[in-house]
């Protein structure tokens, strides 16, 4: 035996050591985050592979998935008022915490303070997370933080964190309810003013938006999607269905063999009011000239079908080409998918009887489903989408003939991506005019003052898609 002595055992601190536990819900959750931060990833294309994953490792069921998903997309909708609630129980700037603990942190305070699990639990499930993902040291940190977050409830904190509504009202609707500042701006400019649209309109962006099919024509039927699970009318398009629990539309057979589609009612609504516009002349030659991903060109070409019309499908991307035509495969009438520039079309001019451009846009209208993009997105965005959005609308014009129609869509509502676009371009085209978009849709209540319309979440549980219809007159 060595004569040299033991070295001493740490004091013990009457606390025994707890393994921490692998959670794989709260892991799965914490990745999703870290690669919505880190590549710049959008958590609906990033969720369902790894749930897909966890899934066939045998390590879910459907409870893990749900909680999975409420942690994730929970946590990125309340991030902006998390933020202010954790500045408030750290002794450093927000930006000198580290990304990833802050990630841990965010899953805790929406654990703690937006979901109904217990305070202990919570806490506990966030420590263990942290020992995990970043070790002891910065599990104690979590730790100490999380406790002082749990000592008042979400509305307490609200009131600790947002200024007064009377000193600041856009800054303390964004603490309040999550956005930046410059979208409450934007967001209030394009509803005309009140506080109780724009609170009814972002606490609705702060909703889990329903899952909604439409049912192509000729290829499948709102019957046949009505005897899914849970699975309920649309409220305003003839073609949508919703599924009112979630529901996995991978496992509708319809939605699986491609005569079914994942499609806002929004969308839906749009592509049947540009289908409804009057015209002079022959209907014959439809055009979708910013196709990707496919969902408004399925139901256009559908629609084109039961008319004997054919409808053109162009897309600049040809990835997104390719999701286009595996869209409108087994459409039961003539069509064509092409991988073209719309500011620079291959067609003449003058070649189509209606033309829809849904435009690329920031995407404000759609922040129920990508809450991330709220906080990518910067008011010079809108500079360099504003050339492209004009280019594609004077292109519209181009390519329909006289008497024809163009719909101008966009999953924005921001008025410089919307009527100040259409404003311009009519300026600059003398022989185009505005018709009333709104007796298209004659079921659709709040349209606004027109002759354009913008749907909205909380008034038609759509996203805030915006259409102007135009026709060419010379």
């Amino acid at each position: 035996m060595s004569d040299q002595p033991r070295p001493p055992r740490p004091r013990s601190t009457g606390k025994p050591y707890r393994r921490p536990q692998k959670d794989p819900v709260r892991i799965l959750a914490f990745e999703a985050l870290r690669a919505v931060d880190e590549r710049d990833a959008y958590a609906n294309l990033v969720l369902p592979p790894l749930l897909r994953k966890a899934r066939e490792g045998g390590d879910f069921d459907g409870r893990d998935a749900a909680l999975a998903t409420e942690l994730v997309y929970g946590t990125l909708r309340r991030q902006g008022t998390y933020d202010a609630v954790i500045a408030a129980c750290v002794d450093r700037p927000l930006r000198e915490v580290d990304p990833p603990v802050l990630d841990v942190l965010s899953l805790g305070v929406h654990q703690l303070l937006g979901t109904r699990i217990p305070t202990h639990a919570a806490v506990s499930a966030s420590v263990d997370l942290a020992r995990v993902v970043l070790g002891d040291g910065r599990a104690k940190f979590v730790n100490a933080v999380l406790r002082k977050v749990a000592q008042h409830d979400l509305d307490t904190w609200v009131e600790q964190v947002a200024p007064p509504y009377d000193d600041d009202p856009e800054d303390h609707l964004a603490v309040v309810h999550s956005h930046p500042r410059w979208v409450v701006s934007a967001l209030w400019d394009s509803l005309g003013g009140g506080r109780g649209g724009i609170e009814d309109l972002l606490e609705a962006d702060n909703e889990r938006p329903e899952v909604t099919l439409v049912a192509r024509p000729g290829r499948s039927t709102v019957d046949e999607l009505l005897r899914e699970e849970a699975a309920v009318p649309g409220r305003w398009s003839p073609y949508a269905v919703r599924l009112t629990e979630g529901g996995e539309p991978g496992a509708v057979d319809a939605v699986r063999e491609g005569r079914a589609g994942v499609q806002d009612e929004g969308s839906q609504l749009v592509a049947l009011a540009l289908a409804a516009a009057p015209l002079d002349g022959r209907d014959e030659r439809w055009l979708d000239g910013c196709a990707g991903p496919g969902g408004k060109a399925a139901l256009l070409a559908a629609l084109a079908a039961e008319r004997g019309a054919m409808l053109l499908a162009s897309e600049k991307q040809p990835h997104r080409a390719g999701l286009v035509a595996k869209a409108l495969d087994g459409n039961s009438g003539p069509y064509q998918v092409v991988a073209a520039d719309g500011t620079r079309p291959p067609w003449r001019p003058g070649s189509f009887d209606r033309v829809l451009m849904d435009v690329p846009c920031t995407g404000l209208g759609a922040l129920r489903r990508r809450p991330e993009a709220r906080w990518r997105r910067r008011p010079e965005d809108l500079d360099g989408f504003a050339p492209l959005q004009r280019e594609l609308l004077r292109s519209a014009l181009e390519s329909v003939r006289v008497g024809g129609v163009v719909g101008y869509a966009t999953c924005s509502p921001h008025l410089a991506e919307t009527r100040a676009v259409v404003a311009d371009i009519l300026k600059q085209h003398p022989g185009a005019e505005l018709i009333d978009a709104r007796p298209l849709l004659p079921d659709v209540p709040a349209l606004g003052d027109g002759p354009d319309i913008q749907l909205w979440p909380h008034m038609h549980g759509t996203d805030a898609m915006y259409l102007a219809i135009l026709r060419r007159t010379a």
